[in-house]
């Protein structure tokens, strides 16, 4: 069985977007996720606290997996332009992303 890693992280939606957040995530596009598969993401699940707007997303990667490396790719830089109308973003529409230290496993 491969060895996998894994990394949560927190973002944050602006209001009113929550159903159009969801359908350009249905939509995704398959070259991107094409890319995050080649990257070596094996799972990716992102949840939304509807309370306070908090994105959770979590995902499981392939051990020696290339995702420090897609911030550099066109195909990403795009998608974040996509997506800065709509959630919390850094200068460069990357989102504005915080890392989940993991506190308990089963």
């Amino acid at each position: 069985m491969e060895n996998t890693t894994v990394k949560a992280f927190r973002m944050q939606l602006k209001p009113g977007f929550e159903k159009e957040y969801k359908k350009r995530h249905d939509e995704i596009w398959p070259e991107l996720s094409e890319l995050l598969k080649n990257a070596g993401v094996l799972e990716y699940y992102i949840f939304l606290d509807e309370r306070t707007l908090a994105l959770f997303a979590f995902q499981k990667l392939r051990e020696n997996d290339t995702t420090s490396v897609l911030a550099a790719l066109p195909i990403m830089k795009k998608w974040w332009d996509f997506m800065a109308d709509i959630m919390d973003v850094n200068i460069d529409n990357s989102p504005q992303a915080f890392s989940l230290p993991e506190v308990f496993r089963l």
